[in-house]
């Protein structure tokens, strides 16, 4: 059987790899195939599972890490490391995860990767560590992700939050006969681990062909049964009373964890410890409070179907779009309790769950927006389901291009990856080329979009639709050049530097900086796009000035390509003008 899963795993990885336009090498595809399904559950999406690969040399044996907090992935500009204020919002408790993984074409597993992670986690998870002094061990992007790890507990420490240190060992070899010396060496670096940190967890696992096969051909489910104890019926959609044991289970998996994807339409994360989450926890703990549906607004479920059987209902194409806070509350709280004792008291109290049934997105849209108006929630926290947003996913949609406005839409329905765009990274493209800022796109991955002001500039009404789709096409084929480069760009470079050369591209084109999208119509109606030999040219320069300047300035890459002092000297040196900001 071990053999068959072997193949069916390279068939897969095979068929992914070769349906982008630049293909990558196997063992790429398979680095990043492994992430995928070690960080099964996560519903994280490609560009986040791309962020975590650590490419080139020392990576001191680790080919991914990811950072989370409360199981939700935490990027370089998450509030928790901006904003001082933040951290003290996050609830007491919360696990800090940082999960590495090694992912090796090999037919077994060997102790000597586990000694190079054993090695490694011993200096980069040292809280004073002098990072110049291991810069001539590890690459700049390992140790980014250590920093972020190290940094995020700084932060948090007030909070006491639990830590878990995990690492996924995953090879094309069977995890059921992994050699003894092999094992004592896991439990070894286990012991290590847990040991690093008086709140830390330590685990390693093996995942070889039989173990991705299963996580692989898992796909998150969306339709799923709530039992009820009571229920209003109105055409085909349901007010229902829910009990709190039974409302456990359906947000949970199989081992317990909360079902994120069926989040993923929700206009904001859990919010954690925040006053109205302890007010729905401090009510939990009180046997004395009235019901628990008197006191909440309860939850908001859409779907596209709804089938009742005696007191159960079945539910198809789940999304909770109004109530995560309830919900990951309940679960945080319960959880452990649940599992230790499932028929006590509070578990037989009632949240109220409102069932709409509407395959219509716009009516879905609608539901959305008017049940998130009840509670204070920014405006662009409801970007997605903005009308501009609705209409460049439908003119992406008449190309062949897909918009996921709505997280992993389009990756489940097994659309061609490189035609995947979301909504973070079209912000991007768009601020790097149309508004000449590639290092605004650079500095905030993940927060772009959080300043109204922001999102009215990079989303405008008055931006032609095609311009759109131009950007995100454009920012593609930059891409893809990057990675078919004779010369390998390493993971630092992509990273710092893509939108950059993306940037350059659209100057180049139109012969000049620029900050107007509108600039770009022509472009954008006739399919003009940087040619790959202008591109080539473009990124000797880039490199060659990005060098300079971090020398002139004495700093470091990863502050040279945040810095709109390097945009104004590329540009003006290039021989393209500087531009005013706005």
């Amino acid at each position: 059987m071990s053999a068959n899963d072997r193949v069916l795993i390279n068939q897969m990885i095979d068929e992914w790899r070769n349906a982008r336009a630049v293909p990558l090498s196997f063992d790429a595809a398979f680095e990043r195939f492994a992430s995928e399904h070690a960080l099964h559950g996560f519903g994280l999406s490609e560009e986040e599972i791309e962020a975590g690969i650590i490419g080139g040399g020392n990576d001191g044996g680790i080919d991914g890490a990811y950072v989370f907090l409360g199981g939700r992935l935490l990027h370089e500009d998450s509030e928790i490391l901006q904003q001082s204020s933040a951290a003290s919002q996050v609830e007491a408790g919360t696990q800090l995860t940082l999960w590495l993984i090694q992912a090796k074409t090999s037919p077994a597993f060997s102790e000597l990767a586990l000694d190079r992670v054993s090695s490694t986690c011993k200096d980069l998870l040292d809280m004073e560590v002098d990072d110049a002094a291991v810069a001539i061990l590890y690459n700049e992007d390992l140790r980014a992700r250590f920093r972020l790890f190290r940094e995020a507990l700084k932060r948090l420490a007030h909070r006491h939050p639990t830590m878990l240190i995990k690492f996924s060992y995953v090879t094309r070899g069977e995890a059921s006969e992994v050699h003894v010396k092999v094992q004592t060496k896991a439990k070894l670096l286990e012991a290590q681990l847990t040991k690093a940190f008086a709140i830390s967890t330590g685990e390693v696992e093996f995942l070889g062909p039989a173990e991705l096969w299963r996580r692989a051909s898992t796909l998150p489910s969306y339709t799923l049964e709530l039992p009820y104890r009571e229920s209003i019926t109105h055409g085909t959609s349901h007010i229902a009373l829910v009990g709190l044991g039974e409302y456990i289970d359906f947000l949970s998996d199989e081992i317990g964890t909360i079902k994120s994807h069926i989040f993923d339409w929700n206009v904001r994360d859990y919010q954690g410890d925040v006053e109205v989450n302890r007010e729905i926890t401090a009510s939990l703990q009180n046997p004395e409070s009235p019901e628990f549906w008197w006191l909440n607004n309860g939850i908001t479920i859409v779907c596209s179907q709804a089938t009742a059987v005696g007191k159960r209902l079945s539910l198809s194409d789940v999304q909770i779009v109004n109530g995560l806070q309830t919900s990951y509350t309940l679960h945080e709280t319960l959880r452990e309790l649940h599992a230790a004792e499932p028929t006590a008291s509070v578990f037989d109290r009632l949240v109220q769950v409102r069932i709409l049934v509407t395959a219509d997105q716009a009516a879905r849209d609608a539901v959305i927006r008017a049940t998130n108006r009840q509670t204070t929630v920014p405006a662009a926290s409801l970007r997605a389901t903005d009308d501009i947003q609705r209409q460049i996913e439908s003119y992406f949609l008449e190309h062949e291009w897909f918009y996921d406005r709505r997280k992993n839409f389009y990756r489940n329905q097994g659309k061609p990856a490189d035609r995947i765009v979301s909504i973070p990274l079209l912000a991007q493209s768009v601020m790097a080329m149309a508004l000449g800022q590639p290092d605004h796109a650079r500095a905030r991955p993940s927060s772009l979009l959080k300043s109204d002001t922001d999102y009215r500039r990079v989303f405008s009404e008055k931006t032609e639709l095609p311009v759109y789709l131009w950007l995100a096409r454009t920012q593609r084929r930059v891409d893809e050049f990057l990675q078919s480069t004779s010369e390998p760009v390493s993971r630092s470079q992509y990273t710092n530097l893509h939108f950059h050369l993306a940037m350059l591209g659209t100057v180049d084109l139109i012969g000049r900086a620029f900050n107007r999208p509108d600039m770009l119509n022509n472009a954008a109606r006739e399919n003009t796009f940087p040619t790959p030999a202008r591109l080539e040219s473009l990124w000797a320069s880039l490199r060659e000035q990005f060098d300079l300047f971090q020398k002139d300035r004495g700093w470091g890459p990863d502050k040279a390509a945040k810095s709109a002092e390097f945009v104004a000297h590329v540009t003006t040196t290039l021989g393209y003008g500087s531009l005013r900001r706005r």
